[in-house]
């Protein structure tokens, strides 16, 4: 039996004909029967093994709450069954999915956004950055380099502490390896897709690079307060949820809030890195979604 049929049985063997009425009631046996299920635990915390019927009272009360749940889909007129799908989707853009349901989001996409751009426009799918930093001057200075060609501008901190913002390219790098996606770096390295006139000003023009600088300077300051991540595995779901409603409409939205937690993670992991040793090279694979440090 599948959630669907269980709702439109379930609502035949319902008293209620007000509308109105029944969703109240629902809520309240919802709220009733949850109690239930706690007490039913509590009973087997208090008496361990001498308490018998355990799991049939439990699934007892479980049929209770699914009854109640589907009487307050019925009385809002929610399908049971997207509503479980669409919980599924929510759950797997968080917290990653297996791969094993193609109805749900993948963790990592694997076609990238400039696939069949000339390679000229193309993010390079392996490269290595070095990370160079002049102590010697007041603030320090940092500088990038591919190769033998310097990328982009001479940074500082642009604070009054040495927070080591100044290496925050890092991130930039780390967005292009996890998620594929990197306005900033694209003009840095000359990869913009020209070739597109609509891509050329939207993904890659100068909105999308000050969104993403956002992102970078917002998630910064949320790391500052706890450690710079050092010891994080998951980041707080309301601040994804805002990384993701500040790429709206762009391509990256296409990106889960897993591939942002990790890209995340993983940029302030090389980051911490980077700017204990001063300096370094930062490795980054489009093709393996990696982005790892190397001392100098």
């Amino acid at each position: 039996m599948d959630l669907a049929e269980y709702q439109r049985r379930a609502r035949r063997t319902s008293r209620l004909t007000d509308s109105d009425e029944a969703f109240l009631v629902g809520l309240l046996g919802l709220a009733g029967e949850t109690g239930s299920l706690l007490t039913e635990y509590k009973k087997r915390l208090r008496d361990g093994p001498a308490h018998h019927g355990h799991q049939s009272a439990m699934a007892e009360e479980l049929g209770d709450v699914l009854w109640y749940v589907a009487e307050i889909a019925s009385c809002c007129g929610i399908d049971l069954n997207e509503a479980a799908l669409q919980n599924l989707a929510k759950n797997a853009d968080r917290w990653g999915s297996s791969g094993e349901d193609e109805e749900l989001p993948s963790a990592i996409a694997t076609v990238l956004y400039d696939e069949g751009f000339p390679q000229s426009e193309q993010l390079p799918r392996k490269f290595r950055i070095r990370v160079f930093e002049d102590h010697r001057s007041s603030p320090p200075t940092i500088a990038l380099h591919l190769g033998r060609r310097r990328v982009g501008d001479v940074l500082t901190d642009n604070a009054y502490d040495d927070d080591g913002y100044r290496f925050h390219d890092v991130f930039h790098l780390g967005y292009a390896a996890i998620l594929g996606w990197s306005p900033v770096l694209r003009k840095l390295l000359g990869c913009k897709r020209k070739s597109d006139l609509l891509a050329d000003r939207v993904e890659d023009g100068g909105r999308a690079i000050v969104v993403e600088e956002g992102i970078a300077a917002f998630i910064y300051g949320y790391a500052k307060k706890h450690d710079y991540l050092r010891t994080i595995k998951h980041l707080d779901t309301e601040v994804l949820r805002t990384v993701k409603n500040m790429t709206e409409g762009l391509e990256v939205s296409s990106r889960t809030a897993h591939d942002w937690e990790r890209a995340i993670i993983d940029g302030f992991r090389v980051w911490r890195q980077v700017r204990e040793h001063k300096g370094g090279a930062v490795v980054v694979d489009l093709n393996r979604r990696s982005v790892r440090y190397e001392r100098p």
